[in-house]
C-alpha cells in the first residue's frame, strides 16, 4: 500500500534574516526572510549576482555563522537554539565545500591526513590499515591516484586535485547534505566540468541532498533539480530548472537569463542588448529599496512596486515567484 505522506524534506530554513554591522549605526541587510526545503536527494541551485546573499544564506544553513533569526532543520532536528556540543553532532551530517580549495587546506598536512581529518576528529576508526584503506577508496572515488597524491601538500596539487581532495574529505563523514559554495568559480572551465560532474555522480551514488550556490546561470541550471533566484538577500522566484529558460517569469531571473552567451541562450529569454535593469545602478543593501528590492531596474515597476513587498506566491506546481505583476499570462509557457 502507498502512503500518501509528503516526503519530509532533508533540509530546510525559515524566514532566515542575517545583518552585519556596518558603523555608524548602519547595517548590511544580507539575507533577510528567506525561506527553502530540499528533499531527499534533491540539488537546490541558489543563484544571484554577487552580493545577493546566496553564500551568507548556504553558511547560515551550517550555522557559520548561526543566523540573527530563523530556523533551520537538518531533517526532523532543529539546528538553531541547540547546545554546541548537539549542534557540533548534528553538524557532522551536513558538509560545506568552500570556493577557494588552496585556502580550505590547512598547507602543513598531507592528503592522507585532510581526507582523514574528520574520521580523526570523531574517533572512528582508529586501526592505521582501516584508515589507510578508507582513504584510499575516497581519493580513487574523486578520481585521484592514491599512490600519487597520497603524501603531497596543497601546494603540490593544482586546484582542481585540490578541489577534489577537499570533496573527498567532506564525503568521509558519510554526509546527508552537501553544501556547494561556489565550488568551481575558481578553476579552469575544463576542470569544471570535471568537478560538476563528479558532485552530479557522487550524490545521484550516495543519494545525498546538495545546495549548489553560484552566480552562473549555466552551471546552476544543469546541475539542479530546482533554482532559487536571489536578489538583494530576498528570493525572487523558485522554479524547476528544466524549465527555467522558458517558463521564467521574473523581470531578474529573465535578466540573467539573458546575460547568456547566444549559443546557450533561448529565444524567449531576449538579448542581452534589450535585458531590463542591465544599466540601473546596483542599490546598496546598506539601504535596501522599500517594497521589491528590484524595482530600481525593473521595467514592470509601479508605484504599488515601491509601497508593497510581494509575497512569494505559486503562479504553477512547483513554480513561485516575488513579483506583483509577472504571471503566466505576460509569459506563456
Amino acid at each position: 500500500m502507498t502512503s500518501n505522506r509528503p516526503i519530509a524534506p532533508a533540509l530546510s530554513a525559515e524566514d532566515l534574516v542575517v545583518e552585519y554591522p556596518a558603523g555608524r549605526g548602519q547595517k548590511v541587510h544580507a539575507v533577510s526572510g528567506v525561506s527553502l526545503e530540499v528533499a531527499p536527494g534533491e540539488t537546490l541551485g541558489i543563484l544571484g549576482e554577487s552580493g545577493c546573499g546566496k553564500s551568507t544564506v548556504g553558511r547560515s544553513l551550517i550555522q557559520l555563522p548561526p543566523p540573527d533569526s530563523g530556523t533551520v532543520r537538518l531533517g526532523p532536528t532543529a539546528l538553531t537554539g541547540l547546545a554546541p556540543g548537539e549542534l557540533r553532532r548534528a553538524r557532522a551530517r551536513m558538509q560545506i565545500i568552500m570556493q577557494d580549495p588552496v585556502s580550505a587546506l590547512n598547507p602543513r598536512r598531507r592528503v592522507r591526513e585532510l581526507v582523514w581529518e574528520g574520521p580523526s576528529i570523531w574517533g572512528s576508526g582508529d586501526d592505521p590499515r582501516d584508515r589507510d584503506t578508507r582513504v584510499d577508496e575516497a581519493l580513487r572515488d574523486v578520481g585521484l591516484d592514491p599512490a600519487t597524491v597520497r603524501d603531497r601538500r596543497p601546494h603540490e596539487l593544482s586546484g582542481g586535485q585540490c578541489q577534489r581532495v577537499c570533496i573527498a574529505r567532506a564525503l568521509m563523514l558519510d554526509p546527508e547534505v552537501l553544501i556547494c559554495d561556489e565550488p568551481v568559480s575558481s578553476l579552469d572551465v575544463s576542470v569544471q566540468a570535471q568537478i560538476l560532474n563528479l558532485l552530479e555522480t557522487t550524490v545521484a551514488r550516495r543519494r545525498l541532498s546538495m545546495v549548489f550556490i553560484a552566480h552562473d546561470v549555466s552551471v546552476v541550471k544543469n546541475i539542479s533539480d530546482r533554482v532559487m533566484v536571489m536578489y538583494l538577500g530576498k528570493v525572487a522566484e523558485v522554479l524547476p530548472s528544466d524549465g527555467m529558460q522558458h517558463e521564467a517569469l521574473h523581470p531578474y531571473t529573465r535578466l540573467l537569463l539573458a546575460s547568456l552567451p547566444e549559443a546557450q541562450r533561448d529565444p524567449a529569454a531576449g538579448s542581452a542588448a534589450e535585458a531590463p535593469g542591465e544599466a540601473a545602478e546596483l542599490p546598496s543593501p546598506l539601504d535596501p529599496p522599500s517594497g521589491c528590492r528590484f524595482r530600481t531596474r525593473c521595467p514592470l515597476a509601479t508605484e504599488r512596486c515601491a509601497a508593497q513587498e510581494p509575497p512569494l506566491r505559486e503562479v504553477r506546481p512547483g513554480h513561485r515567484i516575488a513579483c506583483h505583476h509577472a504571471t503566466p499570462e505576460r509569459n506563456p509557457a
